[in-house]
């Protein structure tokens, strides 16, 4: 069993604060030590599950976080960008059994998470696709579903992890931590490791439940916070700008959609 892992670091608990998702930020050293501990428990819960390869996708900021030395032998890891549209899902294919995301968090729009974006959290107010706010639980999972491969598992906070199984209604979850306003209510660090350990094991049994159908179309409409940033990325090729702030783009699959959004956003 192949199983494909994303990790990012806005989803992890207790972290709470930007400070402490910067590489070389002070704060940062504690975070992605946790990020890197809560990436073990979910490749332990793989390997106990009978995965025979994984393959981790360190998918935050620089994407040169985790220490991968920690790591249980054998575990490859993606460090850096391969400037695809597919960025955080970068190297998924269709020799994956199963899809699993740790760390991540509630999309730009939401609020059940002090960090709560969606791919740039300088530039979009929210995006939406098919007229529903998408995280990047949403688009990365309908990139795994492209390859045809399940989601399983999901660990971060509460909201999304709730939202998530509108989406995937079987997926497996652990709600780490709970955002309200500029707070964080987390879970002791080591629970969490135990939890994402377990649900991965069990999400793992669930493979075939949690395989999902693709949307016929898909209606791409990014919120802007700057009414420039609207108005140049309107010029993408069949992008149209529907008021000053919202660019609207319609692809037929998900690859055509994100290779806009790489351009656009």
């Amino acid at each position: 069993m192949k199983v494909y892992i994303s990790v990012d670091i806005e989803g992890i608990t207790g972290v709470t604060n930007w400070n402490e998702t910067e590489l070389g930020h002070g704060e940062w050293q504690w975070a992605v030590e946790q990020m890197t501990r809560e990436t073990i428990a979910a490749c332990e819960g793989a390997y106990d599950a009978g995965a025979t390869e994984i393959i981790v996708k360190d998918a935050h900021d620089s994407a040169r976080n985790m220490n991968i030395s920690r790591l249980p032998k054998g575990v490859k890891v993606i460090r850096g960008w391969d400037s695809s549209p597919e960025s955080m899902m970068a190297g998924i294919d269709d020799s994956f059994d199963a899809t699993i995301f740790i760390g991540y968090h509630s999309a730009a729009g939401e609020d059940g998470n002090p960090l709560a974006h969606t791919m740039n959290s300088q530039k979009a107010t929210w995006i939406k696709i098919n007229e529903e706010i998408a995280s990047e639980f949403t688009i990365n999972t309908l990139i795994s579903e492209y390859y045809n491969v399940p989601v399983v598992f999901l660990s971060g906070d509460k909201m999304l992890c709730e939202s998530a199984k509108k989406l995937v209604p079987n997926i497996e979850t652990v709600d780490v931590k709970m955002g309200k306003g500029g707070a964080t209510f987390n879970i002791h660090p080591d629970t969490s490791c135990e939890l994402i350990k377990e649900g991965v094991k069990k999400g793992l049994k669930k493979i075939h439940e949690c395989k999902i159908e693709s949307p016929k179309e898909f209606k791409m409409e990014i919120r802007f916070r700057e009414h420039k940033d609207a108005r140049r990325a309107s010029y993408y090729p069949d992008a149209n700008l529907i008021d000053p702030h919202t660019v609207e783009y319609i692809a037929k699959d998900i690859q055509e959609m994100i290779v806009a959004r790489m351009f656009i956003l």
